[in-house]
């Protein structure tokens, strides 16, 4: 099963689910600012991507910005 760390408002997001639901119905969806993930979940998928945690910003968000 995939999962995808999903945000509903985000249009890359949308899109990417929706690539994901047409290539494999076997989906698990985390919408991560209802449910944010662990430190630990954090660390793993960090490891598993090989990627520094700016990566996984957000970085036209205000909240990056400031």
């Amino acid at each position: 099963m995939l999962t995808i760390y999903h945000n509903p408002r985000c249009s890359k997001s949308r899109q990417t689910l929706a690539l994901i639901e047409e290539a494999n119905g076997d989906v698990e969806i985390v919408e991560y600012l209802k449910n944010p993930p662990s430190i630990e979940t954090l660390a793993s998928i960090l490891e598993l991507l090989a990627v520094e945690p700016r990566a996984m910003m957000r970085t036209k968000e205000d909240e990056y910005k400031q």
